[in-house]
């Protein structure tokens, strides 16, 4: 009896290769760079399950392509905003995704952004590699305190509320705002849930972990990076887009706000001539958010698991869509 066929779009951890490789006729990408659509759309021809990542688009006519007996789509994150729902739900494909297991991480680079930013680490760093470290100096390299400072989460889930726990140890003060209140946050950590412009302004620190959709496209423009305090330092380890990139490179450039900490951009990768990287005090790193061993480990693990089980006709263990088994 022949084997199911699958196609998975990226290298993950090898022991989770081998399970799916032995369960399935697999196809692997090996490349570190995504398959090209067209390439993306041949390899999935006649598959019964794919395990792919935030940069393929598995859109209607990926789903056509692929054909009707296309019984998984397992992603190895935790957005899904490349993934079309709506249609995966409409032919019955359960969708697969690895949430909660990066939470922490996240948080902890969410805060390692917050003091590289807040404490020029990047720029001083480089300044010694460059030979620029002739002495010690009163007026060099002067950052902004976080310890008892303000801090500003917009979107608080469980990675938002992670990072405010965090904060305990720094002694800050917590603002909070979302689309709905948290009281069963608010329970058991002190913070005050506010209003956008209220963050916003009394905020020394504003970290972003609110999804990416329509009504968060571009939140942080202009007009909200003008309400911000001239000493703040702004972190996205969200999405790219939530930033709008060239709002951004003003404010910083004319000392609108201080600093920013990025782990993902829009576009991403960020192209080299992007002006963001002319900025000293603007630090940006490869969307590493999630990037700890274990993590990404146990990230590889329900990614295989989720599409083994898919293409066996079994729940997955996270699944996007549920209303798919009723």
């Amino acid at each position: 009896m022949a084997k199911p066929r699958v196609f998975v779009t990226r290298e993950i951890f090898p022991e989770y290769i081998d399970q799916i490789r032995e369960e399935t006729d697999m196809e692997l990408w090996p490349d570190e760079l995504p398959p090209p659509r067209d390439v993306l759309l041949q390899k999935s021809k006649d598959v019964d399950g794919i395990l792919c990542l935030l940069t393929d688009k598995i859109d209607p006519e990926f789903m056509d392509n692929a054909g009707p007996q296309l019984k998984v789509i397992s992603q190895i994150a935790v957005g899904f905003d490349n993934i079309n729902i709506p249609e995966a739900t409409k032919r019955g494909i359960p969708v697969g995704n690895t949430p909660e297991v990066l939470t922490q991480t996240t948080a902890d680079a969410a805060w390692a952004l917050m003091l590289a930013a807040g404490r020029r680490v990047g720029e001083s760093e480089r300044a010694v590699h460059a030979g620029n470290w002739r002495t010690w100096h009163p007026l060099h390299y002067l950052g902004q305190d976080v310890y008892g400072a303000t801090l500003g989460i917009i979107g608080m889930g469980r990675i938002g509320f992670e990072v405010a726990k965090r904060s305990v140890g720094f002694n800050m003060k917590v603002l909070y705002h979302d689309i709905v209140r948290r009281e069963d946050f608010e329970a058991e950590l002190p913070m005050e849930y506010v209003d956008m412009d209220t963050l916003l302004a009394r905020s020394d620190f504003v970290s972003l972990h609110t999804v990416l959709n329509d009504a968060t496209y571009h939140l942080i423009d202009a007009e909200a990076l003008a309400k911000m305090k001239s000493t703040a330092v702004l972190v996205n380890a969200a999405r790219g887009p939530v930033i709008d990139p060239k709002a951004l490179y003003k404010a910083l450039k004319s000392g609108q706000i201080t600093a920013a900490g990025l782990d993902v951009t829009e576009p991403e990768p960020i192209p080299l001539d992007d002006p963001l990287l002319t900025l000293e005090n603007c630090v940006i790193v490869p969307h590493i958010a999630s990037a700890s061993v274990a993590t990404r480990r146990e990230m590889s693990r329900i990614a295989a698991t989720n599409l083994l089980n898919g293409i066996k006709g079994e729940r997955l263990l996270t699944c996007v869509n549920p209303e798919v088994y009723d």
